[in-house]
């Protein structure tokens, strides 16, 4: 039986697959465990992380076919309860990785596969990817945190129009829209990822701090983040790379980050 997850090592960068092609790699309650289990070899071991889907799509969502229609039926369905104990857990381990990561979105990203999309770092589709918030074509309400992700991102008037409306939304609009990074051609988004994600690789202990920084600015307010940031210069200041990096600049030379 398959856990519908694989992971990948190029030295020190992390691929992690969603790999289940037959169901376009939809989320199960295995795949989130396996997920979740995976990430500890990737957080002992790795610098940084590409996540993305195996075959021609990056996620489905959610598998539905897993029994639903008949436990609709009882007193005590909750449509919620896998969020609280399986998905919500995953998503809130993924905003607090201590490495960046990037999100390699090929083919459909939709339900919560759109959630683990956007709650990258940094954000590369390929030219045919597109966003899907389909859950109200099964009357159900957004899930995986993309309600928070998408009104951040693209403000409340374009979110609400996506999880409304339930249309899809080409990488070429998110582009414009400010929802991902780049687009790039279906057949340079392995090797763009790999690429950019070997620059973060190569970076210095700071850049666990910038990320951290990044998602707490997100609600914070102007104090606060004056705050957050003056605890991370103690903390970066304190790491080698961070004496590293100063003698580099001194000597002129490329700095040989260690990620310490």
């Amino acid at each position: 039986m398959t856990t519908g997850m694989s992971l990948e090592w190029r030295d020190q960068i992390a691929i992690l697959r969603m790999d289940d092609p037959s169901t376009l790699n939809a989320v199960t309650l295995t795949s989130v465990e396996a997920f979740d289990s995976l990430l500890d070899e990737v957080v002992a071991r790795g610098r940084a992380m590409i996540l993305t889907g195996a075959g021609r799509a990056f996620c489905s969502g959610a598998n539905i076919g897993m029994g639903m229609e008949g436990r609709m039926e009882g007193a005590g369905y909750d449509a919620g309860e896998t969020l609280e104990s399986h998905v919500n857990p995953l998503m809130t381990r993924l905003r607090d990785l201590p490495l960046p990561w990037i999100s390699a979105v090929n083919g459909a990203a939709a339900g919560v596969g759109a959630s683990l999309a956007l709650a990258g770092d940094m954000i590369i589709a390929g030219e045919s990817a597109f966003f899907l918030q389909a859950f109200a074509h099964i009357g159900l309400a957004p899930d995986g945190g993309s309600s928070h992700l998408l009104v951040r991102a693209i403000g409340r008037a374009r979110a609400s129009e996506l999880m409304l409306l339930g249309e899809r939304l080409s990488a070429a609009r998110a582009l414009e829209w400010g929802l991902v990074n780049r687009v790039v051609p279906d057949a340079d988004l392995a090797e763009t990822a790999l690429a950019l994600a070997q620059r973060l690789a190569n970076g210095p202990y700071s850049q666990r701090l910038i990320r951290r920084l990044a998602w707490s600015a997100v609600d914070a307010d102007w104090e606060t983040s004056l705050a957050d940031e003056r605890a991370a210069q103690r903390i970066a200041g304190r790491s080698a790379d961070h004496r590293e990096g100063v003698r580099a600049f001194m000597e002129k030379r490329t700095p040989g980050f260690t990620g310490a």
